[in-house]
């Protein structure tokens, strides 16, 4: 097993950085502060997603956070300081939020998402942005920001194209907390795990699937799955059958192919 911190990231302040068994951990990790995001804590997300998606060490990334509470979402005091900036200030600052959810949607590699606790505002966007997430009974999610008069505007997104438009209202225009249960129910997450098993439960999933699935598969998938709600139908079938068709032609298909031929079991 390598356990390790990145060079690179070793002055990390609001998160934790290591990788296990190809396994790249980043934990949010300010639970005084209900692992609050703020434009620092957004600074180091993006660098921590870059720094596992470089890593040929790396398969899957394990987003997960330190103390009860997963994500508040923004920082009280980031708020306030929000109200002091001009225009191009704010959009500045948005973008920059625009730019971790859209490095963590459209990366190359399997992203996992455990929440332990709470995921509400940017938090639930957090969650809901990850491939696959796995969150325990007592957790609730909601899109808050309507009762304090703003806008969760970067996420309303991509929680279209996750669970679609009628789920997307009530959760936004409401403002509504929803249980677990609920938000598996509507597609915004995708398993439950009980607490004192969720961290086992969600490395023994990454680690099978690292294990039995083609890197370059997933690489490749989630492309496909990104662009293809932009296209027409025509569009999208013919993108399709032009990714099908060159994935026939890459070396993890012809050697998963001839593994499964020969019967042979793959490790990837």
């Amino acid at each position: 097993m390598t356990d390790y911190p990145t060079p690179e990231l070793d002055t990390l302040r609001f998160l934790l950085y290591e990788v296990q068994d190809r396994l790249a951990y980043i934990t949010l990790n300010r639970p005084a502060k209900r692992n609050a995001l703020s434009a620092n804590v957004v600074t180091e997300l993006k660098q921590a997603f870059e720094q596992a998606e470089a890593d040929d060490n790396v398969k899957v990334i394990i987003l997960r956070a330190a103390g009860d509470v997963f994500c508040a979402g923004a920082d009280l005091k980031y708020l306030q300081e929000l109200q002091e900036n001009t225009y191009q200030e704010n959009l500045a600052d948005s973008t920059h939020l625009m730019q971790l959810f859209h490095q963590i949607y459209t990366g190359k590699k399997l992203v996992i998402g455990q929440v332990q606790g709470h995921a509400l505002a940017g938090g639930c966007g957090l969650a809901a942005l990850c491939d696959i997430t796995f969150a325990v009974p007592e957790a609730k999610f909601g899109y808050t920001e309507v009762k304090i008069g703003f806008l969760p505007a970067v996420v309303s997104v991509f929680l279209l194209r996750r669970i679609g438009e009628a789920r997307t209202k009530q959760l936004l225009l409401s403002g509504d907390t929803i249980t677990a249960q609920q938000a598996l129910d509507y597609g915004l997450i995708t398993f439950i795990a009980e607490k004192d098993k969720l961290a086992e439960t969600v490395r023994t999933y990454a680690l099978r699937l690292a294990r039995e699935n083609s890197g370059h598969s997933i690489e490749i998938t989630k492309e496909i799955l990104a662009r293809l709600p932009e296209l027409a139908l025509e569009d999208g079938l013919r993108y399709a059958a032009e990714r099908n068709a060159a994935a026939r032609a890459s070396d993890d298909c012809r050697r998963g192919i001839a593994a499964f031929l020969n019967k042979e079991k793959i490790d990837w």
